[in-house]
């Protein structure tokens, strides 16, 4: 592994926290969860497995520990590995479209709307409200968080690509 890139997925992990700490709840104490958006980037940039495993062991633990839902520290435990496998998956899947300047939003706003299905489905069985309404939960708070990680990917993407081919670090690892 890569010291440089091991410090720049740090940095969007820092910058991830902040966000998510900092947005206010929603419904029922469940607030945007801004943080996706910076595991997005770091698997975009650097689309290796060793590396979409730490950024999500480590994005899940530091949203288990800043998360306001009953229940939500296992949810994000198990949502953050699944999304982020799922997402890098989907990412292998377009990678060669990714001239499009829409296409991280695109995979951002789906992989929010994976994330926070699985979220919701652990938090509900968790807390034993699994006749709660889902389809409530899900329009609520994940839909425009979706919207919302879609719309600030459009601006940070761009951004944050200037930046790494700056940095001279390397975009090209292995997908083992």
């Amino acid at each position: 592994m890569n010291t440089r890139i091991l410090v720049m997925l740090s940095l969007l992990i820092g910058i991830g926290t902040v966000l998510h700490y900092i947005m206010p709840p929603f419904f029922f104490g469940m607030r945007p969860d801004m943080m996706l958006a910076m595991m997005f980037l770091g698997i975009m940039f650097f689309p290796g497995l060793r590396y979409v495993i730490v950024l999500a062991a480590a994005t899940g633990i530091i949203s288990a520990l800043t998360t306001t839902v009953p229940g939500g520290q296992l949810a994000n435990l198990i949502d953050k590995p699944v999304t982020a496998l799922t997402f890098f998956g989907l990412y292998l899947l377009v990678k060669k479209k990714m001239n499009d300047k829409w296409t991280p939003s695109i995979l951002t706003a789906a992989g929010t709307m994976v994330s926070g299905g699985v979220f919701l489905s652990v938090v509900l069985f968790v807390i034993g409200l699994m006749h709660a309404s889902f389809a409530v939960m899900f329009m609520t708070v994940v839909l425009p968080t979706a919207l919302l990680n879609g719309f600030l990917m459009a601006i940070i993407y761009p951004i944050a690509q200037g930046i790494i081919k700056r940095a001279r670090l390397p975009q090209s690892v292995s997908y083992r």
